[in-house]
């Protein structure tokens, strides 16, 4: 299950909330300001809060990270659900060699390993892009869309990457507050050991906050999200390759330049 999923949740939650207010026959005993602040508690502040990064260690090592946050309203009143929900995240985790950690009851993080661009490309979309068949029941979900492409050239010793990543949720506007606030708080990041360049390509790009060779994005609700980026990697197969000739030619130097060569006698016997 990915963060589709986790917006699927938001949405079965407010329903079940409307749902027991609407069979509560002391409704018409409620007062309608009194109705208004019960709604407001439950739904009108950060539901979730999901991090999605991208960590690069060199070319041929990486980490996809899922840092999701549920509000204790969520895990108190969507237990149910809730428990569903992480089995299955469990279980297409493991698919993909990666593995799950439960912080809390209302913390998760997920983290997926991969050893190159293209593996965290089919990664990616084979984690993020499967739907079920309750996402494609004709909801908001169904329009919503995510793309990772990750591209690298090898240049022996360093290897050049370009990412692009796209998250539209033009569908999930309903889900904003006054104040341009959401129910949803999604965060979008990348660290790499050198950091990396950030392109805008866009009349209203996002501007990423910088935290040492990490940037983070924070994705807008109701729009189309375009990251891109490019960055440089060392790559650690070609360096030790590099350092291995180096060794082995300074040994045939100091063995046949530097160091005497040993003496041979031969000795002739006569018979």
């Amino acid at each position: 299950m990915n963060v589709f999923s986790v917006i699927k949740m938001i949405s079965n939650f407010r329903k079940s909330v409307f749902f027991s207010i609407s069979k509560t026959r002391k409704i018409t005993k409620i007062k309608p300001i009194v109705l208004m602040v019960i709604l407001s508690s439950l739904l009108l502040s950060g539901c979730v809060k999901y991090d999605l990064g991208v960590n690069f260690n060199s070319t041929n090592n990486g980490e996809l990270i899922q840092h999701i946050q549920l509000s204790e309203k969520i895990t108190l009143f969507g237990s149910n659900y809730l428990s569903e929900w992480l089995k299955n995240l469990e279980n297409r985790a493991r698919t993909l060699a990666g593995s799950i950690e439960r912080v809390s009851a209302s913390e998760i993080i997920v983290k997926i390993p991969f050893t190159s661009a293209q593996e965290l490309q089919e990664k990616f979309t084979g984690f993020f892009n499967t739907r079920t068949a309750e996402d494609s029941d004709g909801s908001e979900l169904a329009n919503l869309s995510s793309t990772l492409v990750a591209e690298d050239r090898n240049f022996f010793l360093f290897s050049r990457n370009h990412l692009v990543y796209d998250l539209d949720l033009h569908s999930l506007a309903m889900l904003t507050t006054k104040g341009d606030s959401s129910l949803v708080n999604l965060d979008f990041s990348l660290q790499t050991p050198w950091g990396m360049k950030n392109i805008q390509n866009d009349e209203n790009p996002i501007q990423p906050e910088k935290h040492g060779n990490q940037l983070v994005w924070r994705l807008k609700v109701g729009d189309m999200n375009h990251v891109e980026v490019v960055f440089w990697l060392p790559n650690f197969l070609g360096i030790g390759t590099l350092l291995i000739i180096g060794f082995v030619w300074l040994g045939l130097y100091l063995r046949y330049r530097l160091l005497p060569s040993p003496s041979i006698q031969l000795t002739v016997k006569e018979l």
